[in-house]
């Protein structure tokens, strides 16, 4: 009986154990769909880009394949959270990758869930999948449409206007030049020739009139118009680029390595700010790339970190970082509400920072321009269940988008608070 009884147990743990391997290995399968893919792809370029590319190696090694090379997908989500854990335990493939890539440790993401990480493999196996666009008709797409008139049109629309003005200065003079031949051969009085052939001089023309009245109209409007501009340029700072501290280049990082604004400015998505990035985000990478460099030794002090030893002092400084942008303090602005919701890119308003070794104020940022963009911009209302009834009621009675001003966008209370 006994025997029987133990017998029935075994086999009742060999079933969970059977059942749970097996759900387990489904619930760890890459994910397919199209969200999945959207969300991974979202995370990636958030948190893995400034380190990977799908089909290159950069610091870390090219993800593409990741699936097939590395033990399991179970070994990947434990090596995402914790990788110094699996190198600690002696891992064989762990220390392979760490060896490999001058023992520069990943950093962990122990608050990524599996299904975050499934997803993130997910977009990496779709975009490995897809196919390269050959350059030339990558050129003629891209050379498809035009965003505006080539500056080479209105260079030429400019001279040819000179020209006209010229022609017409040219004809004019030949027309007094005529009228004066024809009013010569008739017989006029000793008054009349004197005005007739009168000579211009210098002095006879500055002494006109006509040529005071020009003088004054001109010193008028050029000091008018210099007044009025003044008064508008208060509190506007476009392109405003004071030197920064430390040297840190937007071209290099955005640019080349492509790394997403978020990965740095992390109050984006979640609040007001965007945040100045705080020093460990540097030392994410810097811990081992470019330790010799001057800039980066700047860091190093800022935080106290002796890189010989890998370890810190404990003697801290500030990074006192020169402020760019800046609203009065009577304007609200909420970054999150923006990106985050309202799906706006970042160079939208900042320009594309991705071409700037030295980032400056790019856009006005004044009270006109955010209302001439809140009434051109149309509401992002994909995936937003929030939006649908209102959407359909704005198109069953103007016919067309809803724009930021339809959901009260022009309020002052919106922005002044």
């Amino acid at each position: 009986m006994m025997n029987d009884r133990l017998s029935d147990l075994v086999k009742l743990l060999t079933l969970v154990l059977f059942v749970t391997t097996s759900f387990t290995s489904f619930a760890q399968e890459i994910p397919t769909d199209a969200v999945a893919i959207s969300a991974g792809e979202a995370l990636f370029n958030g948190n893995c880009k400034s380190c990977h590319r799908v089909k290159q190696k950069l610091v870390g090694p090219a993800l593409a394949g990741v699936e097939n090379r590395a033990p399991s997908i179970a070994w990947i989500i434990e090596w995402v959270k914790n990788p110094a854990k699996k190198i600690a335990s002696g891992d064989e493939y762990a220390n392979k990758i760490y060896n490999e890539y001058n023992k520069s440790q990943m950093t962990a993401f122990t608050s990524y869930t599996d299904a975050q990480i499934l997803s993130i493999l997910a977009y990496v196996k779709s975009d490995a999948e897809k196919v390269e666009v050959a350059p030339a008709a990558a050129q003629q797409t891209a050379g498809g449409g035009s965003a505006g008139v080539p500056s080479s049109y209105l260079n030429a629309i400019v001279g040819g206007m000179l020209l006209i003005l010229l022609l017409m200065l040219v004809i004019l003079g030949l027309i007094v030049s005529a009228l004066k031949k024809y009013l010569n051969q008739k017989e006029l009085s000793e008054d009349d020739q004197q005005v007739v052939n009168s000579p211009y001089t210098f002095a006879t023309i500055t002494r006109s009139s006509g040529f005071i009245f020009l003088v004054v109209f001109i010193v008028a409007a050029v000091g008018f118009k210099t007044t009025i501009d003044g008064l508008y340029s208060i509190g506007v700072q476009q392109d405003y680029q004071p030197k920064q501290p430390i040297a840190f280049s937007h071209k290099l990082h955005a640019g080349s390595y492509e790394i997403d604004c978020k990965y740095c400015h992390t109050g984006v998505l979640k609040g007001k700010q965007a945040n100045i990035p705080s020093p460990n985000i540097c030392m994410n990478c810097h811990t081992q790339i470019k330790q010799e460099s001057p800039e980066i030794q700047k860091i190093y002090a800022a935080i106290g970190y002796d890189s010989k030893t890998a370890s810190y002092t404990g003697k801290q400084k500030p990074i006192e970082w020169v402020r760019i942008h800046n609203l009065p303090d009577l304007a609200y602005f909420n970054h999150a509400q923006h990106v985050n919701v309202g799906g706006i890119e970042c160079q939208t308003c900042h320009g594309p920072v991705q071409e700037m070794e030295v980032v400056k104020q790019y856009s006005l940022l004044t009270m006109g321009w955010c209302i001439d963009c809140h009434r051109k911009t149309d509401v992002n209302t994909k995936d937003n269940e929030y939006y649908n009834k209102l959407n359909e009621l704005h198109l069953s009675a103007k016919k067309s988008k809803m724009k930021v001003e339809d959901i009260g966008g022009l309020e002052c209370a919106k922005c002044h608070y």
